[in-house]
Order: C-alpha cells, then sequence, then structure tokens
C-alpha cells in the first residue's frame, strides 16, 4: 500500500490553494532555534599541560559529551529520514497519475522545504561547534604566549599554509544527492531560466569549494609542531570550516529559490489546467523529469 495518503478527488482548485500556501510558507523567514544547546569547554590548566597531540583529542572528547553534539546527531539523524522521504515521494509521483500525482508533486516541494530547514539548523549547530571550539583554541594560544611556553619552531612553514583545512564534505551541504531537487515543471515552465540561473550558481559554488586550497591538507616537510604551532593550524583550519559554512549557506539560499520557481511552477500549471478543464481535475502533461539539473558527488 502507498505510504503517502491523499484525497481521492480533491478539486484542481484545493490544489491550487494549497501550492498557494506552500509559496507563502517558502516566503517566510525561517525561525531560529528557541534554545540552542550548548557546549562550554573551559581552558583549565589541565588542557594546558596536555602534549599538543592530545590537546585536540581531550576537546573533541568533551564535545562529545555536551548536549550540543547530541542535538548535532539527532538533526542527522532527522536530515537522513528526510532524504529517505523525499526518495520515496520522488518515486511515489513518477508512478502516479492525475490528481494524485499533483498532490504528490505539492507534498515533495513541502519536504523539500523542510528538508532545506533541516539543512540550516544543522548548519547553526556546526558554527557554534566550530566558533567555540575556536574560542577555546586561542584562550589555550594566550595562556601558552603569556608563559613563554611552545616557542615556533615551524612559523614560517605554518604561515604558509594557514589557509589551509581538511574538506568538511562529509558534514556539508555539499554532500546532498541533488538528485532529489530534480524537476521539470519549473523547468519547462517560463521560470525555467530563472531555474537554470539558480542551478549554475550552486554549481560554481561547489566547484569553488571544491578547488579551494583550504581543502587541501596542510604539509610541513616532517618538521615537528611546537603545541603553539599546532594550536595556531588548528584555528586555521576552523576559520576555514567558517568560511566553507558560508559559502554553503549561499547553496542552501539557491536551493530555497529552486523549491519557490518548482512551487510556482506548479501553481500555474495547475491554474491553466482549471480554466482549460473546469475543476476536472485532469493530470498535468509534464511527467516527472528524470534529468540530473544537480551535482551529485562521487
Amino acid at each position: 500500500m502507498n505510504r503517502f495518503s491523499f484525497h481521492q478527488g480533491p478539486r484542481s482548485r484545493a490544489l491550487i490553494l494549497s501550492v498557494a500556501a506552500l509559496l507563502l510558507s517558502l516566503s517566510a523567514t525561517a525561525p531560529t532555534l528557541a534554545e540552542t544547546p550548548n557546549w562550554r569547554p573551559s581552558a583549565s590548566e589541565r588542557l594546558v599541560k596536555l602534549p599538543g597531540t592530545y590537546i585536540k583529542k581531550a576537546i573533541d572528547q568533551d564535545f562529545q559529551e555536551s548536549p550540543l553534539a547530541t542535538a548535532l546527531g539527532d538533526v542527522g539523524t532527522r536530515i537522513g529520514n528526510k532524504t529517505q522521504t523525499l526518495e520515496d515521494l520522488r518515486s511515489a509521483a513518477e508512478r502516479a497519475d492525475g490528481e494524485a500525482r499533483n498532490e504528490l508533486q505539492q507534498q515533495f516541494l513541502a519536504e523539500k522545504q523542510g528538508y532545506i530547514k533541516l539543512m540550516g539548523e544543522r548548519q547553526d549547530l556546526r558554527r557554534k561547534q566550530i566558533k567555540t571550539k575556536v574560542h577555546l583554541y586561542e584562550a589555550l594560544l594566550r595562556k601558552l604566549e603569556r608563559r613563554g611556553e611552545g616557542t615556533s619552531q615551524a612559523m614560517e612553514a605554518l604561515a604558509k599554509n594557514q589557509e589551509a583545512a581538511k574538506q568538511r564534505f562529509s558534514d556539508s551541504v555539499a554532500t546532498v544527492d541533488m538528485k532529489l531537487f530534480n524537476s521539470s515543471t519549473a523547468t519547462e515552465s517560463k521560470y525555467g531560466k530563472e531555474y537554470a540561473k539558480n542551478m549554475a550558481a550552486i554549481e560554481n559554488l561547489v566547484t569553488a569549494i571544491d578547488a579551494h586550497p583550504m581543502n587541501v591538507q596542510p604539509e610541513f616537510d616532517g618538521q615537528p609542531l611546537s603545541k603553539q604551532d599546532y594550536l595556531r593550524q588548528l584555528i586555521a583550519e576552523g576559520e576555514s570550516d567558517l568560511a566553507i559554512l558560508n559559502q554553503e549557506e549561499n547553496i542552501l539560499g539557491y536551493m530555497a529559490k529552486l523549491v519557490a520557481l518548482d512551487a510556482m511552477a506548479l501553481s500555474e500549471g495547475l491554474a491553466d489546467d482549471a480554466l482549460a478543464l473546469g475543476d476536472d481535475g485532469d493530470e498535468l502533461s509534464s511527467p516527472a523529469s528524470a534529468v540530473d539539473f544537480f551535482i551529485t558527488r562521487n
């Protein structure tokens, strides 16, 4: 039995009103998190005295025991569930006909909107995690500098590589299976040009992030890093991660525009059907496209 339910005989007018409501919700500003979970590590003497390589491990372990880590895990689970829902809805819409298809398309758009909101929520949590970690590293570095400990042995090499950072695509919006945002509705309508423009912007942003030198792991020719140098490297990586999050925020914005264009195109198509066919609710002529307009990373 189909897991997605819909009215057996809804009028086209009802569907148009539903899509209009979706458009209004798309234009609304996403609410901020009322009570963002916290992580409050401190630059304790215990941390300062640890060897450099153990500092990060201790901080990461402290984070894993925090409410912020729990919240990130929870939103990750919800994103996974939402992704499965999108896949199921897309498959169901491709098999459906007439008004059933129209309503499934509407549900698909609403679920994509929910997906984007979840990704935005995860970005907020990730940003808080990274900023907290960077502030902690900076506090530890200040303590070491005041004491004159951990004198730099590789400052020149570090300066040349401080913009380098590990790529975080496994935790970012850029790993989204962009096939889930496929649509023929907008691309075959008067909104197609704007749709293609937004899609090109996403492709350019993903390419720019992928090619950015901050995604190259820094190398120091086997030279041992002092504790201060190691902290500076971690700070630079955190700042680079924040820069990536800013670009990913732009990607989410373009994805939201694509969903809005889909909704407008669907609403326009339903209105045209209503004018031509009355309220009998004949199916839209355009089937869901299988063309991949979005980037899929290996």
